[in-house]
């Protein structure tokens, strides 16, 4: 973690918006102090620097896999918050967090270009959580709520486009903070499946404002 290559690499311009917003977000729930920026730069670099050791080189078209980092790493804020801005204890439970099968469906960037997925599936440029969590929850969402599973229909608009949206970002602007801190302990515990569960449960919730929008 203290390595001097580490020190040297400089967050791209988007990661350091989101370091921006971490950190106000953190101050206002009172789990941040005021030199955590630096804690919280710290985190991405070194996970930036050990999740590129399990990288592919792909020469391919699409944007998205050209660059070794996946966007703004939602998760390992979440979890930089979770351990109120300490940095090393963030970095030594995404480092045993990285060995369970979960990780692959929370951490998102955990799988960006990776090593462990056939070549195929890289090429694409399509998360696994996207034909696998979101596609599940398509088909639960049929069965359970027709009425909003017609509703996203008709509007032309995917219930796995907004799913995708929510599952990288960790629900970051759409819960409340316990509320994606019981997300997050509900997968690693009970299983990814949970992910879905989570997903279709809140579509429940919103159903008469879905239902509403639709009719308008």
């Amino acid at each position: 973690a203290m390595d001097a290559h580490v020190k040297n690499e400089s967050l791209s311009s988007v990661q350091q918006l989101g370091v921006e917003m971490t950190v106000r977000y953190g101050k206002y729930l009172n789990l941040l102090k005021e030199d955590a920026e630096n804690g919280l730069c710290f985190v991405l670099m070194n996970c930036e620097k050990f999740l590129k050791q399990q990288q592919r080189t792909v020469v391919s078209s699409l944007c998205c896999l050209r660059e070794r980092c996946a966007g703004y790493d939602w998760f390992a804020s979440s979890v930089f918050l979770i351990m109120s801005g300490d940095g090393e204890k963030t970095l030594m439970f995404l480092q045993r967090f990285s060995c369970l099968l979960v990780s692959a469906f929370l951490w998102l960037p955990r799988l960006h270009l990776s090593i462990h997925l056939p070549v195929t599936t890289v090429e694409s440029g399509i998360h696994p959580v996207y034909f696998c969590s979101a596609h599940h929850i398509e088909m639960l969402l049929k069965a359970e709520l027709p009425l909003v599973f017609s509703a996203f229909h008709m509007s032309g608009f995917t219930p796995s486009q907004i799913c995708l949206q929510w599952i990288t970002q960790c629900f970051w602007n759409y819960m409340d903070w316990s509320e994606i801190c019981h997300y997050i302990a509900i997968c690693i515990f009970l299983g990814p499946d949970y992910q879905i569960y989570m997903c279709i449960s809140v579509f429940r919730h919103l159903q008469q404002d879905i239902l509403k929008h639709t009719e308008a």
